[in-house]
């Protein structure tokens, strides 16, 4: 898709809001990420920074926003708190990080605590050199959100190791989908299906998903102008881009391969054939760019009998599936075991997981994961057990494994039947299982 600046700049005034704070409502209600505030309340005032990363529009500034309020409610003065949104010029045209300092540290309240949240901060060249005074500071308790992972690389991660802690937010989960939607999940006959792809052709992101009162064509006009924007601004000037076409074909083929083993040389030569010239280490970079905006999660292969990670045939999921409509069109039929899968690998992040897929021999294993404590589970994602030959492929990997370790298969049927030692479970109802308890945190 080829937009021009005008076109552009039309679109970012859609995708931007004014004001802070931006809470995702469904009419008046207000949905507070628990799991996320959580994690934020529990190193509350710990001499440690908080850094809160994810794609654009994830709920990031929300996230800090509710944190502020919840502030107030508990005895915290508002002069004992600043926020700084950095996607608005006003707080960054013509301002240096040393000025910023400055004007941070002559509002600070003495002999109190003092909660300094600074969103969107990769806009201020030097900025760590800031977060690293303001850290330093007493009674200084920092908060922060990035838009790219490399945030937390380079520069600040050599000034701040091991000072900082990282809360990679997703968008909504399944569960919480439902949940501002109003959905009654004690009711027995919901139609988890139709839900279901009401949640992945349309957003899971927080304002999409507020919009779609609206219409779809309202969801599709904001995913659009997000999406430029994050090419745009996060990637095509970040990193001086000046082949759009090519940047915009790899980030499509990514999208229409998702869950599938790719690499740069096989997109090259699947460009090359379509006469698309573009060298595979060109390519390389373009999905290292769209994977550190957070458009793509990159999944390694992991060797389960040889107990080691593989380089090469990573396969690739997109944060939210709406943006299938930007990137290929909305045909989700088609390919509802990838886009399924998708959805799984997404909640096994949110549930506190490393996620790698499995090699065996021959087979494959949809997902590896292990948590904080080192438990390690095995997942193979199917939309449904159709055929003999289905259930075959689906159930003979995760036998071959010899260990004790939990196995599962997911997929849509209404009466799963467990087989072997391995657990068959409704996926509907595991993406609405208490997350804390399984993923161990």
């Amino acid at each position: 898709m080829e937009i021009s600046e005008e076109q552009l700049l039309k679109l970012a005034k859609i995708a931007s809001f004014n004001n802070l704070p931006h809470f995702c409502r469904m009419g008046n209600k207000l949905l507070e990420r628990k799991e996320y505030l959580d994690k934020l309340l529990s190193y509350k005032d710990k001499d440690i920074i908080k850094v809160v990363t994810g794609l654009r529009r994830s709920g990031k500034s929300t996230l800090l926003e509710l944190f502020r309020n919840h502030l107030l409610k508990n005895n915290i003065m508002p002069e004992q708190t600043q926020f700084y949104n950095f996607e608005l010029p006003e707080n960054y045209l013509n301002k240096s990080w040393e000025t910023l300092y400055f004007e941070i540290k002559s509002k600070l309240q003495a002999d109190k605590p003092n909660y300094i949240f600074l969103d969107e901060i990769q806009n201020i060249a030097d900025f760590e050199k800031m977060v690293d005074g303001l850290y330093a500071s007493e009674n200084v308790d920092v908060y922060i959100t990035g838009s790219n992972a490399n945030l937390l690389s380079g520069e600040l991660a050599t000034l701040l190791s091991g000072r900082y802690i990282e809360i990679s937010i997703l968008p909504f989960s399944f569960a919480e989908y439902l949940k501002v939607r109003d959905i009654d999940t004690n009711n027995k006959y919901l139609n988890y299906e139709a839900l279901f792809y009401d949640y992945v052709n349309e957003t899971s992101l927080p304002k999409g998903v507020e919009l779609r009162e609206e219409g779809f064509d309202k969801i599709y006009e904001y995913l659009e102008a997000l999406y430029a924007t994050i090419i745009e601004k996060d990637i095509m000037q970040r990193y001086k881009i000046y082949d759009k076409r090519a940047f915009g074909n790899v980030a499509k083929f990514v999208a229409a391969n998702i869950g599938s083993q790719i690499s740069p040389n096989s997109i090259a030569k699947a460009l090359k054939a379509d006469n698309q010239s573009i060298h595979n280490t060109t390519v390389e970079k373009f999905i290292e760019y769209l994977v550190k905006s957070f458009v793509f999660y990159c999944v390694n292969r992991f060797d389960i009998k040889g107990k080691k990670q593989l380089a090469t045939l990573e396969k690739y999921y997109l944060v939210d599936l709406g943006l299938l409509n930007v990137l290929v069109g909305r045909d989700r039929a088609a390919d509802r075991g990838h886009i399924l899968e998708n959805v799984v690998y997404l909640e096994l992040l949110r549930r506190g997981y490393k996620v790698w897929t499995g090699t065996l021999r021959n087979r494959e294993i949809d997902f590896t994961v292990k948590n904080r404590n080192g438990k390690v589970e095995y997942y193979q994602v199917s939309w449904e057990i159709s055929s003999p030959e289905t259930e075959e492929r689906e159930f003979t990997p995760l036998k071959m494994v010899k260990d004790n370790y939990p196995k599962f298969l997911l997929s849509t049927e209404s009466f799963p039947q467990s087989k072997a030692g391995i657990i068959h479970k409704n996926v509907f109802e595991w993406l609405l299982e208490n997350k804390s308890k399984k993923s161990g945190i």
